[in-house]
């Protein structure tokens, strides 16, 4: 995919909801201003390359890019669901794409902190994957289209998650 689809796919992965395996739902300090529109679009053809690593063959999952093209987050149990009991869990693997420079802070911070914003609202939560971007169990405690800002390692980028009703 040219360098334009990424880039108009990365608002479509401006948020997802997030939540890692065993973290506790911590709520973060209202949003001076709620985001308002979701970009979420969940593409369904083959990884990029820099995404493709630990896949046999074809490397097709559903996934989502972010805004900047830093991250994307391969999907499984789609769709995301609030309240899920049975079935797939909301499974997320994150994967960075490879720095091109070192990273601008050393110091950093390897874990990927994700902060969700519920669109059009205040509510949001904080989520954690302890060693930077990697798999994860992502929940959120509403159904609607979460707008998700991650940072990692000195990195950021943004995507839109959505997450249905169970």
């Amino acid at each position: 995919m040219g360098s334009w689809g990424r880039l108009l796919l990365a608002p479509v992965v401006l948020l997802a909801g997030c939540t890692a395996a065993g973290a506790p739902a911590t709520p973060a300090t209202p949003a001076a201003s709620a985001p308002t529109g979701c970009a979420a679009r969940v593409e369904e053809g083959r990884l990029p390359d820099w995404a493709d690593a630990g896949f046999s063959g074809d490397a097709r999952a559903p996934h989502v890019f972010g805004a900047r093209g830093e991250i994307v987050a391969v999907l499984f149990g789609q769709p995301l669901a609030v309240g899920r009991t049975e079935g797939p869990s909301n499974k997320i693997l994150w994967v960075a794409r490879p720095a091109a420079t070192p990273s601008p802070d050393p110091s950093a911070p390897a874990t990927l902190v994700i902060t969700a914003t519920l669109d059009g609202t205040t509510t949001r939560v904080t989520r954690e994957v302890a060693g930077g971007p990697g798999p994860s169990i992502v929940d959120v405690p509403r159904a609607g289209c979460w707008h998700l800002e991650l940072r990692w390692s000195g990195r950021t980028d943004t995507m839109d998650l959505v997450y249905v009703a169970a």
